[in-house]
């Protein structure tokens, strides 16, 4: 079982770095072809669409924290129960959404001052993204369904696939003319394509699976309910957290604005999806070690999965510090005023956040899911609220703050603590092994930045940050196996 941990956790950060040589592709491309003003506007109108991923209900996660569960009890009825009665709900949430997708179309000239963007346009826009959104819904349950098997090197496959399928269309089909109605459909094309790829491989690893009206009883709704509740708020303040800003800015400072902030943002998601994948992984991996009351092995692997994203994510800050504008003016090809404090603000706050993705991943494939929701909508409603009060003194970088304060306060004041009660983890061990091994080749690292920073003028191209951040990678990695192995020879347990 550790090698099917090892093998989802390299597939997909293998996955993930052809994600992210697409969008540092794709992103530019797209910017330099339709514009900072189009282009925000399909950022603010996609941040709009996102919340109709509401009408998922949480579901999502409850068909992979319970198909880990009863697949490491061989409960194969229990299986087809589950995913029979989130797929004959999530069938009836697709209509609800076609529906809203429909009524935001109509009401579009009366939402928005869309600017010289003709109204035909944008109302197509909202059905085909409404359209994106039932599919992306109906695939998730088997997308779940391979989570929740464990196989996350196939689910990262198949979106990498999507990935490369949206960046030859459009290449291949995008212009300045429709450019919306396009960007619209090659995503409802790719999102096809990756979520029959999900059917395809699920009826293939999972050859009893049977879906049909006799597996749908109350009983099974009534748990899958119980659980999906506090995934959805999740979910709620997932996505509010993630687009409110958007949307905040479009609103308040008009869409030319979202740009500055967006490249930002993005950069520092490129940065941390891979790291978050690794709560991902432990989520059916804690479900399954949860139903056979593994808690050493349990605590073992939150120690391992927190460290190592503790050390990434906070070597990938250092870097930022030092080199972040010309990242992001070597990927853009120009620069944009405050774009690179937005990134460290952000960044910083998921120095915390990241890490503690992977505590919550662990936490819900327990089945503890009620406390992590309810401080996760506390994170996003003080989120909003400190969005809108830092908004007016501090502009964009009072937006930052105000997504980065709450995660600061609330993850680690209120989340770190809970956890580690569940976990019956010793502050004093926490410590010592999570957060000391780490901060040697923290330190190595920032020196190394340090005399980069200082003795050389790094040019805004890919060859020079690339052999930057190799160096970078390098000296991170000797430290910390040299501190690993000094920590295991030397130094008492």
């Amino acid at each position: 079982m550790k090698s099917r941990l090892k093998i989802n956790l390299l597939s997909s950060w293998g996955n993930h770095l052809v994600g992210i040589l697409i969008g540092l592709f794709l992103m530019p491309y797209v910017l330099r072809t339709v514009g900072d003003t189009r282009y925000g506007l399909w950022l603010f109108i996609c941040s709009i669409a996102g919340y109709s991923g509401l009408l998922n209900l949480g579901f999502g996660d409850t068909v992979s924290r319970f198909v880990a569960h009863h697949h490491a009890k061989a409960e194969t009825t229990r299986i087809n129960q589950v995913v029979s009665v989130v797929g004959a709900i999530y069938l009836g949430m697709t209509v609800v959404l076609i529906g809203l997708a429909g009524l935001l179309a109509w009401l579009a000239p009366w939402l928005y001052d869309w600017g010289e963007t003709p109204i035909t346009e944008i109302r197509w826009v909202f059905v085909l993204l409404g359209a994106n959104v039932a599919v992306g819904m109906l695939g998730s349950v088997f997308g779940g369904v391979i989570i929740g098997l464990q196989r996350i090197d196939l689910e990262r496959g198949f979106q990498t696939l999507s990935g490369l399928t949206r960046l030859g269309l459009t290449v291949l089909l995008l212009q300045q003319e429709h450019a919306l109605i396009t960007l619209a459909s090659i995503f409802l094309l790719t999102t096809l394509v990756e979520n029959v790829g999900y059917l395809t491989v699920v009826f293939r690893q999972l050859p009893d699976l049977r879906i049909g009206r006799r597996y749908l009883n109350r009983e099974t709704f009534k748990e899958c309910f119980g659980f999906s509740m506090f995934a959805l708020l999740e979910n709620a303040a997932s996505r509010l957290i993630d687009a409110t800003d958007t949307i905040v800015i479009g609103v308040m400072l008009g869409t030319r604005y979202i740009i500055p902030y967006f490249v930002a943002h993005r950069l520092m998601t490129v940065i941390v999806q891979p790291l978050q994948l690794i709560g991902a992984i432990v989520m059916p991996r804690g479900a399954e070690l949860g139903a056979n009351e593994h808690d050493d092995r349990l605590r073992l692997l939150v120690q391992k999965g927190l460290g190592i994203s503790f050390l990434l994510t906070a070597g990938f800050f250092i870097g930022a510090w030092f080199f972040g504008g010309v990242v992001l003016e070597t990927w853009l090809g120009r620069s944009y005023e405050q774009s690179h404090l937005i990134l460290l603000i952000l960044l910083g706050a998921q120095v915390i956040a990241t890490p503690l993705h992977v505590l919550r991943g662990v936490l819900f494939g327990m089945g503890h899911v009620k406390v992590p929701s309810i401080l996760y909508v506390i994170e996003a409603i003080a989120n909003l609220v400190l969005t809108l009060i830092l908004l007016k003194p501090f502009g964009l970088i009072g937006i930052a703050l105000g997504t980065a304060i709450p995660i600061v306060i609330v993850e680690l004041g209120l989340l770190l603590p809970y956890a580690m009660s569940i976990l019956h983890f010793r502050r004093a061990h926490f410590l010592k092994r999570v957060v000391i091994p780490q901060l040697l080749p923290l330190a190595a690292l920032w020196g190394y930045s340090f005399a980069v920073g200082v003795t050389f003028v790094i040019s805004p191209s890919w060859i020079p940050v690339l052999l930057v951040a190799s160096g970078g990678g390098a000296v991170l990695g000797v430290a910390w196996l040299a501190n690993r192995f000094a920590t295991r020879n030397w130094l008492p347990v």
